[in-house]
């Protein structure tokens, strides 16, 4: 049994790391293109027609390190979001994580964590919530060699076997069978609670007096005007705008996790490319074909949703919805334990990037009574009229994958003109394997 990523004895060389971190991001933002024939690979007709004479060369333990840091690291403390006239001069208090990393999230909601699978197993990279543990140094740069030791610790292996997706539709776009999760690839991909990022919308919507109205079904939202002393509940907002917006901001989210690993292949020299070209139901365990259990998580089907929901897995990664939560008041609950408990963005004693960081997480609101009320309230009303929560995107939502290997370098010799790969590509085999041709 090949050892887990996370028991790995990492061999660093220094001087490897100082080349890396000597890369020009213009030449990675310029140079990136999706480079998706590797060393065993095959396209078996056609104009680019091709079979490596190569073996599958799998990613080194440091390279899917390094990878991983770029798509979902801890980059250190965020700066938060400073002033709203409304509520001034309180801090802003949206965000749902103090901690920053490689990549935005609406607000500082943070809600994705990274899975990612190979020929060792499948793992969570859990960074969501994780602590800055890792200071720059007095030039103000991170030690790369000490958040590869520091991080790896975040690794979790859930199953010993490679995600099993058929290659075929539809599991999978046609147009990635031939090369997709083959043996020897490294697949990287950000999985998002939705539900939870929907909750935090609301309270966005709440902390700044607006409330929502169920335009599918042409009404207002019963026991609303309860709360009309701190929202507006005359000119509310569609329910399906919420969903949409939480939807995008998401979606954006996922997709700049997998883009901040495109560019660090450019940087190491190694080939992939960034795709939504799985099915999401099969990867999250929704396919409803007992020989494709994807990650395993919990879905339920219902007649008035046109697709299974998938709500998460115990113990790994679950949504802010029932079943894993009571009802909505809990999982609001949780959410607002999530921002004003230990370790928290509005937690006093969290550490943060000011001078006083006591004094700015500690000049926040913390949310009330009322106030979770109002979020509770409305939360609940969609979860028992549409049977789930959001009321019409999913609980929780995949969208990008990071496919990361060696290239083959024969392949785009014999069919491209010159630069098709950067010099990071040429010499990559050989300065990090040995590997002259």
């Amino acid at each position: 049994m090949t050892k887990p990523l996370q028991d790995a004895r990492l061999s660093i060389d220094s001087e490897r790391l100082q080349e890396l971190l000597q890369f020009p991001l213009v030449e990675a933002l310029f140079g990136r293109r999706s480079r998706r024939f590797f060393r065993g690979a095959e396209i078996p007709d056609g104009p680019l027609a091709y079979k490596s004479k190569y073996e599958p060369e799998p990613l080194d333990d440091l390279e899917k390190i390094l990878i991983l840091l770029a798509v979902g690291g801890v980059t250190g403390w965020h700066h938060s979001i400073t002033r709203h006239d409304r509520y001034k001069p309180h801090l802003s208090n949206y965000s749902g994580s103090a901690t920053g990393r490689t990549f935005p999230s609406a607000a500082g909601f943070h809600t994705s964590e990274i899975f990612f699978t190979d020929d060792t197993g499948t793992y969570i990279f859990k960074t969501r919530d994780a602590v800055p543990e890792v200071k720059k140094g007095e030039d103000g740069k991170h030690d790369v060699e000490q958040l590869i030791l520091t991080y790896k610790k975040h690794i979790h292996r859930i199953s010993e076997q490679r995600l099993h997706i058929p290659n075929y539709e539809p599991y999978m776009e046609g147009h990635n069978s031939w090369v997709a999760n083959k043996p020897g690839t490294f697949l990287a991909f950000p999985v998002g609670d939705l539900a939870q990022h929907t909750i935090a919308n609301l309270c966005f919507y709440v902390q700044n007096g607006l409330s929502i109205y169920d335009d599918i079904n042409g009404r207002n939202i019963p026991g609303i005007e309860q709360f009309q002393d701190i929202i507006d509940t005359g000119n509310p907002l569609p329910l399906t705008f919420l969903d949409q917006y939480s939807l995008a901001e998401l979606s954006a989210e996922l997709a700049t996790s997998t883009y901040a690993g495109v560019l660090m292949q450019q940087a190491l020299g190694l080939g992939g490319w960034m795709f939504d070209g799985i099915d999401r139901l099969t990867v999250l365990g929704a396919s409803a074909d007992p020989a494709v259990p994807g990650l395993g998580f919990r879905y339920d089907a219902d007649e008035r949703w046109a697709l299974p929901n998938p709500t998460g897995l115990e113990g790994v990664f679950v949504s802010y919805t029932p079943p894993h939560f009571k009802d909505m008041r809990a999982a609001v609950d949780a959410f607002c334990d999530r921002k004003f408990g230990v370790n928290g963005p509005f937690h006093p004693d969290t550490p943060g990037p000011w001078k006083d960081s006591q004094k700015v997480r500690g000049s926040a609101q913390v949310h009330d009574e009322q106030f979770r009320s109002a979020v509770a309230h409305q939360a609940q009303y969609i979860y028992d009229t549409f049977g789930k929560f959001p009321a019409t995107v999913p609980s929780v939502y995949s969208l990008m994958y990071l496919q990361t290997h060696h290239l083959d370098l024969d392949f785009y010799d014999q069919f491209f003109g010159p630069h098709s790969y950067l010099h990071t590509h040429a010499k990559h085999l050989e300065r990090w394997h040995s590997i002259t041709k």
